[in-house]
């Protein structure tokens, strides 16, 4: 019995060492990321928005972002857990697909981006495509009585691109953008 104990007691000493050094290296990488490991968070118009949480625009004045399995509450992150097989998160998807189309009718046959009717795992993801940013285009140039060329400008100069992953538009900034566009 008392070997079991020493060899216990190592072993919770040597995982205590991984752990720790584990936990400082995900620390330091932090820290060479641009916003350090902290949420980004941008002050507009006397308001406080964190540009890393999905936000609801309902407007129509406004690109709309994914939808989200938990009403943008951060607190209660979390995907539906439904797949493409489940006949209710069918329905749900169809649902957004007709909704989408009948918000935007000048793009009834072509193809609705993925991220426009389907949530994230963590649903609150701030981001869109390109394409699903162009595909909001004419409902917003239309809206806003903007040409069709500034608004896919803005969408050019919103979107960030990346080494490791695809093309991507920050809806939040997106929309602060495209309040504070001159024309």
């Amino acid at each position: 019995m008392k070997n079991h104990i020493l060899s216990a007691l190592r072993l919770t000493l040597v995982m205590l060492v991984i752990v720790g050094i584990y936990s400082g290296i995900v620390y330091a990488g932090s820290k060479v990321l641009p916003t350090q490991g902290n949420a980004e968070i941008i002050n507009y118009k006397g308001q406080k928005f964190y540009a890393n949480i999905g936000q609801e625009f309902k407007s129509p004045k406004y690109f709309h972002g994914r939808p989200s399995a938990v009403n943008y509450n951060a607190a209660g992150s979390a995907g539906s857990n439904k797949g493409p097989s489940n006949e209710e998160y069918l329905q749900t998807v169809q649902k957004r697909i007709d909704t989408l189309k009948m918000q935007n009718p000048e793009m009834q046959n072509t193809k609705v981006p993925v991220e426009l009717v389907t949530a994230s795992g963590s649903g609150l993801d701030p981001d869109i495509s390109p394409e699903g940013a162009a595909y909001q285009a004419r409902r917003i140039a239309k809206e806003r009585k903007i040409p069709l060329e500034k608004i896919e400008s803005l969408i050019a100069r919103q979107t960030e691109t990346s080494a490791f992953g695809p093309s991507k538009v920050n809806v939040l900034k997106l929309n602060i953008a495209l309040d504070e566009l001159k024309y």
